[in-house]
This record gives structure tokens, C-alpha cells and sequence, in this order.
């Protein structure tokens, strides 16, 4: 695969800086076509294709989920209540994590941190 790689950004190359004319162009440009519509070439293709949604496509799955539940980790750093502590607990309803002041009982703090008050 890294020849291919390099013989098509070789071909790119030369067609990107070649001063030949229009003819040398449709030459290189017809040449190009039939190596790209080979067989030997489509299935490579087909290969590179297949991985990138076998292998790729979990791995990067796996990196946005990871992006997402640090982002809203942060956010939710960011919207931490003033009265409750570094693990979680609420010293002013009994060490419940899931009650938060001013909430109701068995809310989740982001839930009620969130909450428009109207002001």
C-alpha cells in the first residue's frame, strides 16, 4: 500500500507541475484513470475500505465517547453546587450525593444545578 500511495502522489505531482499542454495532461489524466479503475487497485480499495469500517470506525467511536463524558464532566465541574464537597457528598442533606439543596429527593444534581430559576 505505501507504493501505491507514492506512485499516485507521484502522479499527482507531475500533473500538478508539469507544463506539457493540455495534450500531456489528457495523457496523464487517461493513464491515471485506467490505473485507478484496475482491478489489482479497486481491490485494495475495497480492503483499505473494509478496515476503515471494521477497525477505524470503533476506535474513533471509542474517542468521541471519550471526548464526550470528559466534556461533560468538565461541564459539570464547572456548575459544581458551593455547599457540596470534593467526594460527591452534600454535607447539608445527610451525605446523600443524589440530594442537593434545594432539590428534590432522587434528582440528579446536574438536573437541578441546571434548572432555569428565573431570575
Amino acid at each position: 500500500m505505501p507504493k501505491m500511495s507514492f506512485m499516485v502522489g507521484l502522479a499527482a505531482g507531475y500533473v500538478l507541475g508539469a507544463r506539457a499542454g493540455k495534450q500531456r495532461y489528457a495523457q496523464i489524466k487517461e493513464v491515471s484513470g485506467k490505473v485507478w479503475n484496475s482491478k489489482p487497485v479497486q481491490k485494495q480499495v475495497a480492503v483499505a475500505k473494509e478496515n476503515a469500517r471494521t477497525k477505524a470506525a470503533p476506535v474513533v467511536a471509542d474517542f468521541v465517547a471519550d471526548a464526550a463524558r470528559s466534556t461533560g464532566e468538565k461541564l459539570r465541574a464547572s456548575r459544581t453546587i458551593p455547599s457540596q464537597v470534593s467526594d460527591g457528598r452534600d454535607r447539608t442533606t445527610g451525605g446523600d450525593p443524589w440530594v442537593v439543596s434545594g432539590s428534590t429527593r432522587g434528582e440528579d444534581p446536574w438536573a437541578s444545578a441546571t434548572r432555569h430559576t428565573g431570575s
